[in-house]
């Protein structure tokens, strides 16, 4: 047998060891880029596509609606809205947590010391977008407010699904949003369609109307359920105070339920002077023979929801009104 003469060998050898590495260093450099490209997700919010960090290092969260949301997912946060937080918010109890004050008097300059990748920004400091985004360039501005046209329901299971995408944690979106539609399907199932509704707010010991489809917070209730509305009033407003309208007005439409949000107890509880709506409605002479009042069809939202208007909020007024709806048929 002829012997392969050692140059030869050797350059064999190299080729075989050259191929090797080039094999392995390919395979190093594939797994690399795979890692790399699993570290950002890709989401559309209000604003377009948007590439996020995962796990985001360092999250600011300043729109109310989901505050609720980030805290029962354990998401720990930089910096946030803490001013704008009702109580019932365990990042209330966090003195970690950069506070950077209300939507009327920001410390924006604030989120700079806390080098966020993802700001979840919305609701009261949408505003604020361009001067955030100036302050922190590096970071991605994620905005999933309700957007004006389309479904409040829908909005808000959107709002919840693109989180569950950034923060790993789908399945508990998944539930939150079956548990929101459970509620929704209780109602629907219970109201009878010839009952009347209003909606009202309560704050500074008055009561303001809250126009059906229109307002905040209860409007969309009009639209979700198809509520016949007791009372329709030609240009009304969104105001989260309600509309100035009189309460012999009200009572005139005699409505068999009456939605309630208590504006007050979420910002004002602890002030002197302060009067929950359930003592406002019971104190209304004017109200006293109304159908609502006589047969206690008066539904409340929860006390923190002015400045906790998330999917969690309307989950637990919806049952409480599907409660009401059953007890009463």
């Amino acid at each position: 047998m002829k012997s392969v003469p050692r140059p030869f060998a050797a350059l064999s050898l190299t080729l075989v060891s050259a191929l090797a590495l080039t094999s392995c260093s390919t395979g190093q450099e594939e797994t690399e880029d795979t890692a790399a490209a699993s570290d950002t997700v890709e989401v559309e919010d209000n604003n377009g596509t948007q590439t996020v960090a995962v796990p985001p290092a360092s999250v600011v969260a300043l729109d109310n609606r989901t505050f609720e949301t980030l805290s029962d997912w354990g998401v720990e946060l930089s910096a946030g809205a803490v001013s704008l937080m009702p109580d019932t918010i365990d990042y209330t109890r966090n003195d970690s947590i950069i506070d950077l004050g209300s939507h009327r008097e920001p410390d924006l300059e604030a989120i700079v010391a806390a080098e966020p990748d993802l700001v979840v920004n919305g609701q009261r400091f949408a505003q604020y977008h361009d001067d955030i985004a100036s302050l922190v360039p590096d970071a991605t501005i994620l905005e999933l407010d309700p957007r004006e046209g389309e479904p409040f329901d829908a909005e808000l299971k959107r709002q919840v699904e693109v989180l569950g995408e950034v923060f790993g944690k789908q399945d508990e979106a998944e539930q939150t949003i079956a548990d929101f539609d459970a509620s929704v399907e209780r109602v629907n199932e219970a109201y009878d369609g010839g009952d009347s509704v209003m909606a009202v707010t309560t704050s500074g010991g008055e009561i303001g109307y809250l126009a059906p489809g229109v307002s905040r917070t209860l409007g969309p209730a009009f639209d979700i359920f198809e509520l016949t509305p007791a009372l329709e009033v030609e240009g009304s407003s969104e105001d989260h105070q309600g509309d100035d309208i009189s309460v012999e007005a009200i009572a005139d439409s005699d409505p068999d339920w009456i939605l309630v949000m208590d504006r007050d107890a979420a910002v004002a509880a602890d002030e002197e002077g302060y009067e929950t709506a359930e003592n406002i409605l019971a104190s209304s002479e004017a109200l006293s023979k109304v159908t609502a009042v006589e047969d206690e069809q008066i539904v409340h939202m929860p006390v923190d929801t002015y400045t906790n208007e998330g999917i969690q909020t309307y989950t637990e007024f919806f049952n409480a009104f599907a409660d009401s709806l059953e007890a009463q048929a």
